[in-house]
């Protein structure tokens, strides 16, 4: 076991215990993440959604489905990326995350980019496009004006490439962007050109 496997282990257990919000107390499973830690590519969801907490997996229900396709495009697979969200506990009702939650969850969030140390940062969606972007100091605008764009900036470990994406869902309720989301992901692969 690799010193970055020993460390995620010991973050999921503190996730599973965790209490730091009200979340807990309404989840059937937290959903850490799951993929390869020692990808390029991290993919940030906002919370797990009803079939994430069943089963304790990101992106498994209908918008999980968009997701491996827009991966398999890529010709990349789960195992190739890492993927999680914001929250790792499901907002009841699939209501948007809280701030409260945000700021509690997001520490998490950290340690993980901090294990992965991921070289591209795609976020699915406006809440991890709003953490990401504060977080790295870039100003955000409407996803409707950045998605499908490479934002660098400059950290401790390096340069990376901040992507911003509509969060696959989108397609569920408006199959006409599933174009859309196609040619945004291809820019994740023009990353490493």
């Amino acid at each position: 076991m690799t010193d970055d496997e020993a460390e995620m282990i010991r973050l999921e257990e503190e996730i599973k215990d965790c209490r730091l919000c009200e979340l807990w107390k309404t989840r059937n499973n937290p959903v850490v993440g799951e993929g390869s830690l020692s990808t390029k590519i991290m993919l940030i969801g906002e919370a797990p959604g009803y079939y994430e907490d069943l089963k304790g997996r990101p992106f498994v229900g209908k918008a999980g489905k968009i997701l491996d396709e827009l991966l398999d495009s890529l010709g990349q697979g789960r195992a190739e990326v890492y993927i999680t969200n914001i929250l790792k506990c499901r907002p009841p009702g699939n209501r948007n995350p809280a701030a409260t939650e945000i700021k509690a969850c997001t520490p998490y969030l950290d340690a993980q980019m901090s294990i992965i140390e991921p070289e591209v940062i795609a976020t699915l969606g406006n809440f991890p496009l709003t953490y990401i972007f504060a977080k790295f100091g870039l100003n955000p605008d409407k996803i409707s004006k950045i998605h499908g764009k490479v934002f660098m900036v400059s950290t401790i470990a390096g340069i990376k490439k901040v992507v911003p994406l509509y969060h696959p869902a989108v397609a569920t309720y408006n199959p006409g962007m599933k174009t859309t989301l196609i040619d945004d992901f291809k820019v994740l692969a023009e990353c490493f050109v």
